[in-house]
């Protein structure tokens, strides 16, 4: 059954992935698409919800916002978080968690925030149904994430569909020592332009998060298959039947048909890397190999490079100018031809490199507040290189260091929070809710809860009562890493189906392949 309810969400993400995210959610089929400070804005329906969350390379979580009102104090934000009908998106057999961010001279506390809100919602429901009746905080994997986040007075009140970070895979069973975040390598990656339509190289892989992501983008993966749950699977309005669908969809999906290659000079971080690949089902794209980089000689042609060298924090090197001047040795000895992507921290090093970046933008990897620089690696000297057409950059071309602030007006907000549906107003300046029920506008009927004295008139219907989603594919997981998927089968009640396109190691003569996942 097709989703037409159309409503707002919000993808956050990294620094400096914006756009990227942006560009995937609009080749999903989101609308209204605009790119903020670490996150994205856009609307869809439950459809796109389910996409944004399976496919997404570059989103840290999905947010649905509910919510949206001014709070000058931390009594004001109690009061109105009790005015709302949490009945409609939480229930008493359902536990729940908050995670706050303020960036506000009211609520410069974001813990006690947090307080208020779970106050505002427990007596919510004990105000309805009892002085006992009340749903459970659950601080850890809670059925429902509430995601409040405050600017000055502005707060919104989100649905996190997400539950765990999205970066977390699913596929990593080992990592050495300060691995890159698995969003921000597929972001880097798609940032180069890179799809799969040449070879790709990282030659300093570590456990091997760079490949794998390149891998899983040239072969069409959706990077949340791997994952055991989502948060939206615990909503009242799941739809399992929808996510079955789209979770065993592998239209997208393609042979790998350029080399993928990761090296390493340590054996114990190819090990890893090689168990990491195999858990992700893309052993046999990807070559690793123990070589130290002073061991390159030659590449393949006209490819991409992608990697991390330490830094001189968390991971060191004996002699760190030497590993960075030895970077732009093999870069224009070895990888003529190349666009060589490196994140770095410190410039000192990236000087030691001895070329001049193409792109320079800053990344954060971490706490730590990273540069990512492009090369262009070119054989022969500048001038003939732009006589023949090439060029590093646009004339008078800076980098975009920061996303543009919104810098709208409290009233403007105000005004477009009630367009929205989401109020808008003070607690001195709303109706009393016991009495005659405020006009609704056109706005906020898709925002109103479905039953209750809060809900549209005549537009009362029962929640649905569909279970939780049971609907892991087994015999597709289990062909994909090697093992059966966590759920119990005696507790499911959905009939398994085979994915289409994916066959168990070792039939229709694959050993070979077999051999190499």
């Amino acid at each position: 059954m097709m989703q037409t309810q159309q409503f707002e969400m919000v993808a956050k993400t990294f620094q400096g992935l914006e756009d990227v995210l942006a560009e995937e959610l609009r080749a999903l089929g989101a609308i209204n698409v605009e790119p903020g400070r670490r996150m994205v804005s856009f609307e869809g329906d439950k459809t796109m919800l389910y996409k944004a969350n399976m496919c997404c390379r570059t989103a840290l979580r999905i947010l649905k916002p509910i919510y949206k009102f001014i709070a000058r104090d931390p009594d004001e934000l109690y009061e109105l978080i009790k005015a709302f009908d949490w009945s409609s998106v939480l229930s008493l057999d359902k536990t729940f968690s908050i995670d706050t961010v303020a960036n506000s001279d009211e609520f410069n506390h974001s813990r006690y925030v947090t307080y208020r809100v779970k106050d505002g919602i427990v007596d919510y429901f004990r105000d309805k149904l009892g002085p006992d009746s009340r749903p459970r905080v659950r601080l850890q994997d809670a059925d429902v994430r509430i995601n409040v986040h405050i600017q000055g007075e502005r707060v919104t009140v989100s649905l996190d569909s997400s539950g765990e970070s999205l970066h977390k895979r699913g596929y990593r069973v080992a990592q050495t020592e300060a691995p890159i975040n698995e969003v921000l390598a597929a972001g880097i990656i798609l940032k180069s332009g890179w799809r799969g339509d040449s070879p790709f190289i990282d030659p300093m892989c570590g456990s091997g998060t760079f490949v794998i992501e390149a891998a899983l983008i040239a072969a069409g993966i959706n990077p949340g298959v791997y994952r055991r749950r989502f948060a939206f699977e615990a909503w009242p309005d799941f739809d399992a039947e929808l996510f079955d669908a789209i979770y065993n969809d592998d239209s997208n999906e393609r042979t790998v048909s350029f080399p993928i290659i990761g090296c390493d000079m340590s054996p114990k971080a190819i090990a890893i890397a090689t168990e990491n690949a195999k858990s992700a089902g893309v052993g046999r794209y990807v070559t690793l190999e123990v070589k130290p980089l002073s061991q390159w000689t030659e590449a393949p042609a006209d490819g991409v490079l992608v990697t991390n060298p330490p830094y001189g924090e968390r991971i060191s090197s004996p002699d760190m100018e030497g590993l960075y001047s030895l970077i732009g040795t093999k870069l224009k000895q070895v990888f003529v031809g190349y666009h060589a992507w490196i994140i770095g921290y410190r410039e000192e090093y990236f000087q030691k490199i001895g070329l001049a970046p193409s792109l320079k933008e800053p990344v954060y990897n971490g706490a730590l507040e990273c540069e990512l620089r492009e090369y262009v690696i070119f054989q022969g000297d500048y001038r003939s290189f732009r006589r023949e057409g090439g060029r590093l950059k646009a004339d008078g071309e800076e980098p975009q260091t920061k996303a543009p602030r919104s810098r709208t007006s409290d009233r403007e907000w105000r005004s477009e929070a009630r367009k929205a549906g989401f109020g808008g107003k003070r607690i001195s300046d709303r109706r009393p809710f016991d009495r005659e029920r405020p006009k609704i506008s056109k706005g906020e009927e898709k925002y109103r809860p479905q039953k209750g004295r809060f809900a549209t008139p005549g537009a009362e219907q029962p929640l649905s009562e569909n279970p939780l989603a049971a609907r892991r594919n087994e015999h597709a997981l289990k062909s994909i890493i090697g093992r059966e998927p966590s759920i119990s089968k005696e507790k499911s009640g959905v009939t398994f189906r085979p994915r289409r396109g994916w066959k168990r190691p070792g039939q229709n003569s694959s050993d070979t392949q077999k051999s190499n996942d």
